[in-house]
């Protein structure tokens, strides 16, 4: 689960080809690749309070991005064991 706890709106979006090839592919918004998430950037906002939940089935590394603070660096990874 992410919290937003900031008062702008922030995405969780995985990066195509980041996570495990038999992974459901997960981002805020419910798309489903990288390119309709940044096609939508409004569609997948999280605003100030709100959250989004995704629930890792697959073991492996996912990689994931904030799509409108991603020049700034705000990117994570997630090790599933």
């Amino acid at each position: 689960r992410w919290t937003n706890d900031s008062e702008v709106g922030h995405t969780v979006t995985a990066y195509n080809g980041q996570i495990p090839s038999d992974a459901a592919y997960f981002a805020s918004g419910d798309f489903e690749s990288e390119t309709a998430a940044r096609n939508d950037i409004s569609g997948g906002l999280i605003g100030s309070g709100d959250t989004y939940e995704h629930t890792f089935e697959v073991p492996g590394t996912y990689e994931y991005v904030c799509i409108p603070h991603e020049s700034s660096g705000m990117t994570g990874t997630i090790v599933v064991e």
